[in-house]
């Protein structure tokens, strides 16, 4: 899809390909439709929202996030962003293909954002148009860069803010064929560490209060690159990841 990036038709044709299979998944829209519509810079721009009805706490929500925008052609490069973010919209469909099918007691809101390598753009809008109340929302879970790693490795960030987010995660792990590292959620002065808090869209949630977790790979050699291509994502780290997010989802259904 030519790399995704924000106002081409590639990007619009991934946009096209989320809102038919929330639909095929029978998730309903938030609101009018399944499209949120913005401008970012000159471009048009949208993020994509369904919803899985909760059983019981209809009016309290989990929602599971990813960005579906990329690079698109640079200096005449396709970046397909593979790893970057087509990994956590992957993630996210599988796990709204669960929750469709088996809902949960909270209202589970599934959101692709747009324009997030403009500078959280998307995700920034969502917040300040909300279609649902933010203090509604018990957790967010955001996913961007979740299928790489070389020593089979993802970190969960937001849980220096929300300590009672580690016993959710360490949980959720257990038994996977991966390691889960907690960090770049606060400034360190380690060597390397960095704050990841405001870089991805967590950071506007963050922002306003809502209580997030981020999941995320540290960054590669293919990182905003040409070659950050499909047949560089080992499979198997990748389906671990995929059901660990969907376990931390359905633990975090029992959260207060």
């Amino acid at each position: 899809m030519e790399g995704r990036r924000t106002g081409t038709p590639g990007n619009q044709r991934a946009r096209d390909f989320i809102v038919e299979r929330f639909r095929a998944l029978g998730l309903k829209p938030i609101g009018t439709g399944y499209e949120q519509k913005f401008t970012s810079g000159e471009a048009s721009a949208a993020n994509v929202a369904g919803l899985v009805r909760g059983t019981a706490r209809p009016d309290d929500f989990l929602l599971v996030t990813a960005h579906y925008d990329h690079l698109g052609v640079r200096n005449g490069a396709l970046h397909p962003g593979a790893d970057d973010n087509a990994s956590g919209i992957a993630v996210l469909l599988q796990a709204a293909a669960y929750v469709a099918r088996h809902p949960l007691k909270h209202s589970v809101a599934f959101v692709a954002f747009d324009s997030e390598e403009q500078g959280l753009r998307g995700a920034k809008y969502f917040v300040a148009h909300p279609p649902i109340v933010l203090k509604r929302i018990r957790l967010m879970i955001n996913l961007d860069m979740v299928s790489r790693n070389d020593a089979s490795t993802i970190f969960a960030s937001g849980t220096s803010f929300h300590p009672e987010l580690k016993e959710l995660v360490t949980r959720a792990a257990e038994g996977r064929k991966l390691t889960v590292r907690f960090g770049h959620d606060r400034p360190s002065k380690e060597k390397g560490a960095e704050d990841w808090t405001n870089q991805s869209d967590q950071g506007p949630f963050h922002a306003a209060g809502v209580r997030t977790l981020y999941y995320g790979v540290e960054d590669h050699p293919d990182y905003h690159k040409p070659t950050d291509t499909a047949d560089k994502i080992p499979r198997p780290f990748f389906t671990a990841v995929a059901e660990l997010v969907l376990q931390t989802l359905i633990g975090a259904d029992a959260l207060p």
